[in-house]
């Protein structure tokens, strides 16, 4: 399968889907990453070009470490981005370019405005993809890829719905690898907005092991049922859980774990 992950920002892909990625490639299908913001106001010291080329150069770090086959980063400013026709195209020209079997996008309610409107904007991509008066200069889809969100907390106007949960033990390390790697957020700008930073280690090693234990989040209880769904009563660390999209094609419920890598 091909696989579209989009995010807002240039380390969003990894945060909610790095495990997941990591163990998709390794079983041989094409993934890529796509953000739609090039991350340039998201830092307390530096901004702007400057900004956005360290950031590419993270997220391409990032991509190899996980092993997976694309990372492409669109030049559209931090905190700007807007469900717009032009946005729109982007979208639909990026799902056609990698003829996605899958894209993975955050759910409309959310904290922050880009990952809302990053969201809004592949919704209102996921049918056009197959219509060839949109974005002439792209081929036609022919064909209806499935979309999923990724998980998060918010309750409002709906609660997060694990349809399916990927335990991701064996992809934890190449995960954090990848975290590690966007240096400028989470050693850096996450901890200060937080303020946290004087938390964070200065050796590189010790920095990791930091990390690891910061970003693992207790796993909730309907993701754990949703995991022992698939996998039975066994002992699982870490997850991924996703939220099937009512657009797109919509797979049976039987069809719908052997989308993902056990």
């Amino acid at each position: 399968m091909r696989i579209l992950a989009i995010g807002a920002h240039p380390d969003d892909c990894e945060y909610h889907f790095g495990g997941t990625a990591a163990k998709f490639a390794r079983a041989g299908h094409e993934v890529k990453f796509l953000s739609m913001t090039n991350g340039d106001a998201g830092h307390h010291r530096q901004r702007g070009a400057e900004l956005a080329a360290r950031r590419l150069v993270e997220a391409r770090e990032a991509a190899r470490r996980l092993g997976i086959a694309a990372c492409e980063v669109l030049d559209n400013h931090d905190a700007e981005l807007l469900a717009s026709l032009e946005v729109r195209h982007q979208v639909v020209r990026a799902i056609r370019a990698w003829d996605a079997d899958l894209v993975f996008i955050h759910r409309p309610n959310d904290y922050h405005p880009d990952h809302r409107y990053a969201s809004i904007a592949v919704q209102d991509a996921s049918y056009l993809i197959r219509v060839p008066n949109v974005a002439p200069d792209t081929p036609p889809l022919r064909k209806t890829p499935v979309f999923f969100y990724y998980e998060d907390n918010f309750e409002r106007p709906a609660p997060f719905r694990p349809d399916v949960a990927v335990a991701i033990d064996d992809a934890w390390d190449a995960k954090v690898d990848s975290l590690d790697a966007h240096v400028s957020q989470f050693y850096e700008w996450l901890p200060w907005i937080e303020a946290g930073t004087e938390e964070v280690p200065l050796a590189a090693a010790t920095r990791r092991d930091w990390l690891a234990q910061t970003y693992a989040r207790p796993i909730r209880p309907a993701v754990h049922a949703a995991l022992e769904r698939r996998y039975g009563a066994r002992a699982i660390a870490h997850a991924e859980a996703f939220e099937l999209c009512e657009y797109g094609r919509r797979p049976s419920f039987d069809e719908l774990p052997g989308l993902f890598p056990k």
